[in-house]
């Protein structure tokens, strides 16, 4: 009988030391590796074990790849904690019915089976479970793979070129067997009759295979082609949840949730005294420019910086200081802006797609969050360049906050951002307030010039 070294003396009476992050781990000494101790407590050196220093770097690297896998990305960020149980409507019924779909939602995260589909408008929520379902799957140490359906369609069509990375093949095993699958925005309208085949043959394999699946789809159950409805009406396999389908502009503001109606100058945080003075002056600054643009909206206000630094607090109190002034205004992410533009081609749309867009571009206050978290698609791109630059022309406020740099925006987009003439950007460079993460990654700083307008560092 032998036991292994697995961070205690041989005697088992006090442990040894902890390497220090940098240092050479005492047990090892770096290869990774110890022998077992024998009952007698002599090494077995004809044996050889993970030394427990590699067994957390082991964990680790799992996490990371299950991470990479996942395909979230940006989407990592849409968890249970930070998503509204009563939804996005003022509606006491339809609250209800939302916390009981967050309740299915979590009770099929922690045990997926079968499939889960959420039906509903661009905007509806409908995204931000499924991605709560896939995040508490994957901080449970457990695989699922996320992806569009239109950008599956798209990375099935690049994975015929020779330069692909990846064959077609390889790419559709592994979104067909993956262990829990996400498969956002799944539209049944106006698909080629090649997408509608891929889209059925990937479905058809995951139900008669009894896989784990979550589908979005601004399509309601009786709208869907006959195998379709004949899947979901399985009721022991299918849970169908379908989420109040108001049109977006029916909703106030765009302020329903109620985390936004909440955020106002009054409960902004800016002194944080744990931060060094350097932060905390920058934080005031980006204070003091909201509540000068809220008082008076002119030009366009756009605030830099990483998630949980107090950008999107500054622009819904923005938001909520103007709805208080009888003022028309529209706050939206800009993700689920786009979910609202693809809905509205439905025919089931109680707004048609030129109207809404038309009234997004005119309204007199624009707010654009999470700018730069969108899929960047081709149609993505043009239609937030299209909106961006109509406003641009008619001189129309607008406030947009985003995690990137200048030089990572498409350029059309980021030449008008950074015009002295109507926009003045500003990076706030305080950390996350919710965990005081360090921030991984910072936006090109700007400062204030004499002029109010902002001017690149030296």
């Amino acid at each position: 009988m032998s036991r292994a070294n697995t961070g205690t003396s041989s005697k088992g009476d006090a442990p040894l030391p902890l390497a220090e992050d940098g240092e050479t781990c005492p047990l090892c000494r770096g290869a990774g590796f110890v022998h077992p101790v024998l009952d007698s407590g002599k090494a077995d050196y004809g044996r050889a074990v993970p030394c427990s220093c590699s067994r957390g770097d082991l964990r680790r690297k799992k996490s990371e790849f299950l991470e990479r896998y996942s395909n979230l990305g940006a989407l990592k960020q849409l968890t249970f904690d930070n998503l509204s149980p009563k939804g996005r409507t003022a509606n006491a019924a339809s609250q209800e019915h939302f916390t009981r779909i967050c309740q299915a939602a979590k009770a099929f995260a922690d045990n997926p089976e079968g499939w889960l589909v959420f039906s509903g408008a661009g905007g509806s929520g409908k995204t931000h479970l499924a991605c709560a379902v896939a995040n508490r799957r994957l901080g449970s140490g457990e695989p699922v793979f996320y992806i569009g359906a239109a950008d599956l369609l798209d990375h099935l069509r690049s994975a015929f070129s020779p330069a692909s990375d990846i064959t077609y093949d390889e790419l559709f095993e592994q979104v067909k067997n993956a262990p829990l699958l996400v498969l956002d925005d799944l539209a049944t309208g106006s698909a080629t009759a090649w997408a509608k085949e891929k889209l059925e043959q990937l479905l058809n394999h995951r139900f008669n295979a009894r896989m784990a699946t979550v589908i979005t789809t601004d399509a309601p159950a009786e709208k869907m082609d006959e195998r379709m409805r004949g899947r979901l009406a399985d009721n022991e396999f299918c849970q169908v949840w379908t989420i109040d389908q108001r049109s977006p502009l029916e909703h106030q503001y765009g302020l329903e949730l109620e985390l936004l109606q909440g955020m106002a100058f009054d409960n902004f945080d800016r002194e944080r005294l744990e931060l060094p003075l350097e932060q905390r002056q920058n934080l005031r600054q980006a204070f003091n420019l909201a509540q000068g643009f809220a008082r008076s909206p002119e030009g366009w206000l756009i605030f830099q910086g990483i998630n949980g630094c107090g950008k999107t607090h500054l622009a819904a109190a923005i938001a909520n200081h103007r709805r208080a002034q009888g003022e028309a205004l529209f706050f939206v992410v800009v993700p689920d802006l786009l979910d609202h533009l693809r809905s509205s081609f439905s025919p089931d749309s109680k707004m048609p797609y030129d109207k809404f867009f038309e009234k997004i571009r005119e309204i007199p206050l624009l707010i654009l969050d999470d700018f730069g978290e969108q899929s960047a698609t081709p149609w993505a791109q043009e239609k937030l360049y299209q909106l961006i630059n109509y406003r641009y022309n008619a001189r129309l406020p607008m406030v947009i906050t985003t995690c990137l740099s200048l030089d990572e925006i498409e350029t059309r987009i980021s030449s008008r951002m950074v015009d002295p003439k109507i926009s003045l950007v500003f990076n706030i460079i305080a950390p996350d307030y919710r965990g005081n993460v360090k921030p991984v990654r910072q936006a090109k700083r700007y400062r204030l010039g004499h002029s109010n307008y902002p001017r690149p560092e030296d």
